[in-house]
């Protein structure tokens, strides 16, 4: 109640602000005009904002659901080290970031019990999936300079999109659209001796659209063990093969080596928050990925009103990853196909948009683990192979088919509804011999048809509400489905929600005020709740049933413009009530408790200050409440409150040169929180439970981009 508490006194501090200010104006004369396109870039009418992630609607106006779009502009003004800050402004969502190599993201509450990174939530670049066969996404490797915006679906309304029972997420290319080529360089360095540069070459011509982005991270890392290394190279291409056809060209290429502190003890969290967990520093652990992703998307128009994209997909994965516990190595090789038709049509002459298309998707995962016999070398030598211990290959795949229409009921009312039906499959077999692993074969699921229905109606150009019911499920990974004696849970089910939403977005004040409010429930039946036998050996059961409610709300307001100058006020708030209806696990009650590593209330509020005369700032505030981080609500992080700032001045050197200068000051008040919890950890060889990943106290980074047009 504290962050709603807060929220309302922003909100009327801003319209007292706006009710002395909305007389002012921007000056309309021609040099005053070009500084308005910059300044008004974060706030945008709400009948323009556009959605490209969606195959059917265009117009965020026109969309059943709550969805946030993090834009271009907010992307290059922040240049966050991590995603994190700036996803976290979003409502309803929330990114943990124990380090820049170990994150997760949930919407709503879903995924928070994840043991390992980003789950139940589905993410593309553009059309091409960044989830894998089994459920998990990886966004935060992605160079940032390669995405042109950030949409974010939440729930599971976005039928041609998988329907992850959190939402979806995303990524869209940043395509060279100029038709001056330009070459950019930014170099930014910070505390724990952080270093990033990205260079980039555009060029477009003739039809042809070519982006070339190359990027370089390095940091010693806040804790010991925490190093960190990221090279990418990120191609982005778009070509016209005739008046009717284009074809898209995404590729990827990613080297990551970051070493692993892993999360600490409440006491060791207290006291020494930069050490490593004890043997995770002496086994020197660490993640050395090699990561590459094709993608060739073909769109053709068959007339105004018809019009086919197809994709084609491919992605690669190496991953070698020392733990205390044992050696793992890991090979991915993913393929996959996606194909839409869309139309407008006429149906009892009223206008109809409708959408079918199709997604099949499937990867090789082998997996080998060995002993780990660091113990048996001299101190500070690190990890070295042992016995191998597993040879597991698994076969992936999942069909997706899906349909959508937005129906014109009348001028004011559309009726919006979609199917989309998932067949998965796995298979599993253990190519080690010398084991009592039994070889484990096929699994699959039954077909599941998750239907969407909702509403929306529209006052005015600045007014409309939506409603919308809609279905999705969560699958077991693999890993869940084996049991201890190596056999298969052939009983596990994949978790099924219903989502109910109502919700309102509107601007006023000519356009200046902007916000958006939603309140769902969801209702989730078999949820997987997953039992650690070892540090390394886990399997899931269906052991209950959670109800995910909550109110997301959000405004954006210029209380002072004059002349070619702006400050721009925000605040959104999310007010969670997350809790387990029915669960039973060995025994335990925790029905009634908290849902486990949720806050209950998360503010953001901030104030953005942009010039004619090119200087730029920021300064936001983020309230966190405190996170169960076990099952039975025994043990809670603090709240917290993170401040951060920056400063900024960009102008031209020359006539084809620009710069930008840049100061990012982050966690002002060098706050003590948990960045990240490992939910329901438990304490071997009698050590107390590790759920904590500390955050980085004060920390700070500057740098500087340089754009020459050619």
């Amino acid at each position: 109640m504290k962050a709603l508490l807060l929220f309302l006194i922003v909100l009327s501090f801003t319209l007292h602000l706006s009710a002395q200010e909305k007389t002012n104006e921007v000056s309309t004369d021609r040099n005053a005009s070009d500084s308005v396109q910059v300044i008004e870039s974060e706030v945008i009418p709400l009948d323009q904002v556009t959605l490209t992630g969606l195959s059917l609607t265009t117009k965020l106006t026109e969309i059943s659901q709550a969805v946030s779009i993090i834009n271009k502009s907010k992307l290059a003004q922040e240049r966050p080290i991590t995603l994190s800050p700036v996803i976290n402004q979003v409502p309803g969502v929330f990114m943990q970031s124990g380090t820049l190599n170990t994150n997760r993201i949930t919407i709503r509450g879903i995924g928070a019990r994840s043991l390992f990174g980003t789950a139940n939530i589905r993410a593309y670049f553009g059309e091409i999936p960044l989830t894998d066969g089994n459920g998990e996404s990886v966004i935060e490797d992605l160079e940032l300079a390669s995405v042109s915006q950030i949409e974010i679906y939440k729930g599971p309304a976005a039928s041609s999109f998988g329907v992850g029972l959190g939402g979806t997420l995303i990524l869209q290319p940043l395509y060279h659209n100029n038709a001056t080529p330009e070459v950019t360089f930014t170099t930014q360095l910070g505390s724990y001796n952080f270093k990033k540069v990205v260079g980039t070459a555009g060029f477009s011509k003739k039809g042809q659209s070519i982006n070339l982005i190359y990027s370089t991270n390095h940091s010693d890392g806040y804790r010991e063990n925490n190093a960190y290394n990221r090279n990418t190279f990120t191609g982005v291409m778009k070509f016209d093969l005739s008046s009717k056809d284009e074809l898209a060209v995404l590729a990827s290429y990613i080297h990551l080596n970051a070493q692993i502190p892993s999360s600490l003890s409440q006491e060791d969290f207290d006291t020494t928050p930069k050490k490593a967990a004890f043997t995770w520093g002496a086994s020197k652990a660490f993640e050395h990925v090699n990561q590459g992703l094709l993608g060739l998307t073909w769109t053709h128009d068959y007339s105004d009103n018809l019009l086919q994209s197809t994709s084609i997909f491919t992605s690669a994965k190496d991953n070698k990853e020392p733990r205390p516990f044992n050696i793992l190595e890991e090979q991915t090789y993913g393929l996959g196909l996606r194909s839409k038709l869309q139309g407008n049509n006429q149906l009892l002459s009223l206008p109809i948009k409708w959408m079918v298309g199709v997604e099949g998707f499937t990867d090789s995962y082998n997996a080998q683990t060995f002993e780990n016999t660091y113990e048996d070398n001299p101190k500070g030598s690190g990890s070295s192979y042992g016995e191998q211990l597993s040879d597991l290959e698994e076969r992936r795949s999942y069909a997706n088919l899906f349909a959508e229409t937005t129906w014109d009921l009348t001028s004011k009312l559309k009726f919006n509804t979609g199917i989309h039906a998932n067949y998965t499959f796995y298979t599993l077999d253990n190519r080690l011999t010398n084991t009592t692993i039994n070889q484990l074969g096929d699994y699959d699921f039954d077909l599941i048809l998750s239907p969407k229905f909702g509403l929306i109606y529209t006052f005015t150009k600045n007014l409309n509400i939506y409603g919308s019911v809609a279905h999705g499920f969560s699958m077991p990974s693999t890993a869940e489905t084996i049991l201890p004696d190596g056999t298969r849970n052939r009983n596990l089910q994949p978790e099924i929600g219903w989502n109910f939403e109502i919700g309102t977005r509107f601007s006023s004040f000519n356009n200046k005020l902007n916000g958006s409010i939603a309140l769902y429930t969801m209702s989730i039946d078999d949820l997987l709740v997953s039992r650690r036998t070892q540090e390394d050996n886990f399997f899931a059961i269906n052991a209950g049933e959670t109800r995910h409610s909550g109110i997301e709300a959000q405004l954006s307001y210029p209380i002072f413009t004059h002349k070619a100058t702006r400050i721009t006020a925000y605040v959104n708030a999310t007010i969670n009530n997350h809790r387990f209806r029915t669960f039973i696990d060995k025994e335990q009650d925790f029905s009634g408790n908290e849902l486990t590593g949720v806050p209950s209330e998360v503010l953001n509020a901030g104030i953005n200050l942009m010039t004619r005369n090119s200087f730029y700032g920021m300064v936001s505030m983020q309230y966190v409440g405190d996170i169960p981080v076990n099952d039975g609500n025994t043990v809670y992080t603090d709240n917290y409150t993170l401040l951060n700032a920056q400063l900024g001045y960009k102008n031209k050197m020359l006539k084809r040169l620009h710069y930008d200068l840049f100061l990012n000051l982050n966690n002002i008040t060098n706050s003590k929180y948990a960045a990240q919890v490992q939910v329901n950890a438990i304490g071997f060889g009698n050590n107390a439970p590790r759920y904590f990943y500390p955050g980085v106290p004060f920390n700070y980074s500057a740098g500087i981009n340089i754009k020459y047009s050619l």
